[in-house]
Parts: structure tokens; sequence; C-alpha cells
């Protein structure tokens, strides 16, 4: 009785905790409501003005709509430091209440489903400012070496309703594109995504820059970037690449972005055509380190080799390259193209990412260099905690998602056993999915489906528990035991080992097995960790 009143007490304590880390806030970003689903956004055209001494924005966002459900209300978001200063439709203005960064809107008579809308949501304010760009949303307000301002904004996670009104969650993007129409003093420019539209002189000391946006778009990759840039054109096989870069940085980025062809010849043979060639590919210098901000990729690696000059595989072989090059550029597939439908499943973003810069190391250097960084790579893995993260309260997994989400995938390419399948498989996906929304499941089923392998309890080990899968041997007298200690119920994996210089196959379980072997010692068993992300532990 004592042991069940404990346990009692244990399991309120749990719950009480857990639902103590969740506050309504949390609820009204992360959360699908009727006030949400009830409309599908299909156009976004942002006209503002940039004031960067001030810190200041004001402008409009005309936000055109879908109506899914007959409905009299809807929720947009704006941080609340923002100030609304009207909400318009067809030159009307429309009652709103405020709920934390939420913005419930209602109209005077029931928008009926199937119905198109486009109201004009009038702001102003100064909006957050970051401390530590990109890890912590905000905008970066700085000067470069010539005393000039340069600003930048990187707000994944965090929102973009940090600085601009959005149905902010990434399960709805506008269908239709938008357009990004940036005012900034005179002698500066703005570069946000997709197309160059041209600029206008406002006459008042500001001068706007229009871009255009042809493709869904993430709300978090829309983005601003203002300083003094010059502008370096390139195309390669049709595909227009566009630089913006610090005026006196234009030497080191021609030399620099050499790497950009490359990559794209990987990238489109392993994963298919750019998938925003409509919008082009631009790399435009930030004052922070970099994004994955849609056809305007940011850049801030100050020229160097690796990651801001070091090495995150500790092997060297990261040395070779851009990481913020290659990387930033892999979410276009992975991220910008195929999207998570809630930041919980994340991991489709940023595994097959971190993943993509094995990629273009193979395309590269070869496979066993490719082998080299991934396996070293396991020295960024923490294992803290589940790669998933909470569902409708936008909040992500273990950072694991990036370097063990990488491995795991490895090893699903090493369980497939046939490189033609896997990388069929790969840009398959890659097709599949192009510019859709998805969810984990949708991962795991396309994977099981196109090997032939039922991987759900794999991507579940990886993906739900901190734990990664243990492989237990023993070894008597030729007779080698082995089975799979793991968190997941009914796993199955298979896994190589060499023996002797050959390579045997063990169709591991939770369960004991057995096979006759020519080894003498466990020793001489050798499972193949560098291509299986796995625990070993021989008894």
């Amino acid at each position: 009785m004592k042991n069940t009143l404990l346990l009692i007490v244990a399991l309120f304590a749990f719950a009480f905790a857990n639902a103590q880390e969740f506050s309504r806030r949390d609820s009204l970003h992360g959360g699908l409501r009727p006030e949400r689903t009830s409309f599908d956004v299909l156009r976004y055209d942002l006209n503002i003005t940039v004031n960067p001494d001030k810190r200041y924005i004001n402008g409009y966002n005309d936000i055109t709509f879908k109506v899914v459900s007959s409905t009299q209300k809807i929720q947009l978001d704006l941080f609340e430091n923002m100030k609304i200063e009207s909400i318009m439709l067809k030159n009307k203005r429309l009652e709103y209440t405020r709920d934390n960064d939420a913005v419930f809107i209602s109209f005077p008579n029931e928008l009926k489903a199937g119905s198109e809308h486009t109201l004009r949501f009038n702001y102003s304010g100064n909006p957050k400012v970051a401390r530590n760009a990109p890890w912590d949303g905000g905008f970066v307000f700085t000067e470069d070496d010539n005393g000039k301002p340069w600003v930048g904004v990187a707000v994944q996670g965090t929102g973009a309703s940090l600085w601009y009104p959005v149905k902010d969650h990434q399960s709805d993007e506008p269908d239709n594109g938008a357009s990004i129409k940036v005012a900034v003093p005179n002698g500066l420019m703005n570069v946000s995504n997709g197309r160059f539209k041209g600029s206008k002189n406002l006459k008042n000391g500001y001068t706007r820059w229009d871009w255009e946006v042809k493709n869904p778009i993430n709300n978090y990759d829309i983005t601003v970037n203002i300083a003094d840039y010059v502008h370096i054109h390139d195309n390669y096989k049709g595909l227009d690449l566009d630089y913006y870069v610090l005026s006196y940085n234009k030497e080191k980025a021609e030399e620099q972005f050499k790497q950009v062809k490359p990559m794209m010849e990987c990238f489109q043979t392993k994963f298919g055509e750019y998938p925003f060639k409509e919008d082009g590919y631009k790399l435009v210098e930030t004052p922070y380190l970099g994004m994955e901000h849609q056809s305007a990729v940011a850049y801030g690696n100050n020229y160097k080799m690796g990651y801001r000059g070091g090495d995150l595989s500790y092997t060297g072989v990261g040395l070779t390259f851009d990481y913020i090059i290659i990387h930033e550029t892999g979410h276009e597939w992975f991220g910008n193209s195929i999207t998570s439908k809630d930041i919980a499943d994340m991991w489709i973003h940023e595994s097959f990412t971190t993943y993509s810069e094995t990629v273009y190391l193979e395309c590269t250097l070869g496979y066993d260099k490719a082998m080299q960084y991934v396996y070293g790579q396991r020295m960024g893995v923490r294992n803290d905690k589940p790669v998933i993260g909470i569902f409708g309260v936008n909040r992500e997994g273990s950072g694991d998602m990036y370097y063990k989400g990488a491995l795991m995938l490895n090893t699903i390419r090493h369980i497939v056993n046939d490189d033609d399948k896997w990388w069929a498989m790969l840009l398959k996906y890659s097709e599949k999915y192009k510019k859709q929304v998805i969810e984990g499941q949708d991962v795991i089923n396309f994977f099981s489906k196109e090997s032939g392998i039922n991987l759900e309890p794999v991507f579940n080990q990886y993906l739900r528990y901190r734990n990664i899968p243990k492989l237990e041997l023993k070894l008597e007298d030729h007779k080698l035991q082995y089975r799979w200690e793991t968190d997941e119920e009914n796993f199955a994996m298979p896994v190589d080992v060499d023996i002797y210089g050959k390579n045997i196959r063990l169709n591991g379980t939770n369960d004991w097995q057995t096979l006759t072997v020519e080894a003498d010692k466990i020793k001489d068993v050798q499972p193949k960790i560098k291509e299986f992300y796995i625990k070993v532990d021989k008894m």
C-alpha cells in the first residue's frame, strides 16, 4: 500500500510538472484550433519601412486567404510588443482581441466556405532583438566595418510573428507565394526572398526594394537583409546564382562561393532539381552565422572553411568545405521544400539536412571520407532526450535531431544494404514530397515501403527515446549469441560484423539468437560501428 501511494504521488508530481511546462502562449502558438484551421493562406504581400537607427518597423501585410470551413473568427499572430494600428477588410475596420501573441479577428458576417478574402493588417513597433542569433529569434542591428547599418533577422522556432503579422504555424504556407517590399535609408539595399522586381526612391530619404516569391514559403523563411551590399551574378545549368555581400568582401565571396556549383551538381543529382528555380538561388551575407531562408540563404561564416573555422566532426574532413553554404543550402530540399507540419517533427528538416553534408562529401571526396565524417559526428550527440518534441505547443525535441538524425539515416542506408536502391529512395522521397507539408509518420511509411523493410521500430528507437540500440554479444565454443537491448518493443534490425575480414550480417531482435562463427574470442567479432550507430556490449 505504501509503495502504491508513493507511485501515485510520483505520477501526480510528474503530471503536474509537465502540465506546468507549457503556457497558454505555447498552446496558442503551437496549436491548431478552429480559428486557424478554418482558413488557408494563399498569399502574403508585405510592405514595410525599416528604420535601423530607431530599430523600428512600420507598414502592413496584405493577407489573402481562402475559407475552408465557414467562420466568423480567425486567428493571426503578432508578438505582444508590436502595435496593431488597424485591421481592414474592404476598407472597413475589423474588431479584434489580443491574447498573448495571438490576434483573434472577428468579422461582421460569417465568411462562407470556399470564399476568398484579403485583409490588410497595419502594424508598427520595435521588434525583439536577438541576443545570440540564430539560436534565439530576433533582429540583429549592427554596423559593418565602414560604420554603415547592417541588419538581419532569424526567427526559426521563435516565430515569424516576432516581426510581421502572419498565421504563425508551419502547417500553412502561402500557396501563391509572397511579395516583400522593404523601404530602407538611401544608400542601403534590402535583399529578401525570391526575385528582385525593382527599387523605388520614395523621396523621403528611403528607397523601397521589391521582391517576389513564386513558391510556397515557410513563415520563418521570409526575411530582410539590409546593408551596403554589392551584387555578384552567376549561373549554373540554367539556375540563377546571385550573391549579395558587403561591398569590401566581394573578392572573398567570389572565391569562397565557388563551392556552390559542385554542391548544386551533387544535390541535384541526389535530391532532384533545385526546388525553387523560379525564385533563383541566393547567398546573402548576414551579421549572424546563417539560416535557411528560402531562395535567400543567410551566410555569416566569415569566408572560412568548416564551421567558423572549426570541424564539428573532429576528423579534419569538415574543414574541406564551408559548413554554412552546404548545410543551409541542403535545407532548400529538406525544410523549405519538404516541411514538417509541427516543429515537434523538426527532425524531418535537420536530420536530412545534416545528412546532406555527408552526401556532399561522398560526391566530392568519396565514400570513405564521408563515413569518416558522419562517424565523427557522434561526438556531438548527447542522447539527452527524445528527438521528437511535443506536439501542439511549439516545442522542438532534442538538438540531437542534427547529428543523431544523420547517423540514423546513415544506419538505415546500411540496413538497406544496396546503395543503388538507397540513392533511388532518397531521390524519390525528395521528389514525392516536394513543396509539401508532411508528418513524421509519412517519412517512416515511405522508407519502410520503398525499402521493403519495416523500419518503424528503427525510427522509433532513434527518435522517441534517449538511448540508441545496444547490441549484446556472447561467444562460447564458436557459438555467437546476439540480441538487441532497446526501449522499443519487438525491435528488429540487421547489423554487420567483421570476423577475420569477412562480413557477416546478424538479423538481430530482442531475443537471443545463435550463429556458429569462426571467431575464437569475442574481440574477434567487430561490429561495423562506422556504418551502424549503435552501442556494443561484449559479454
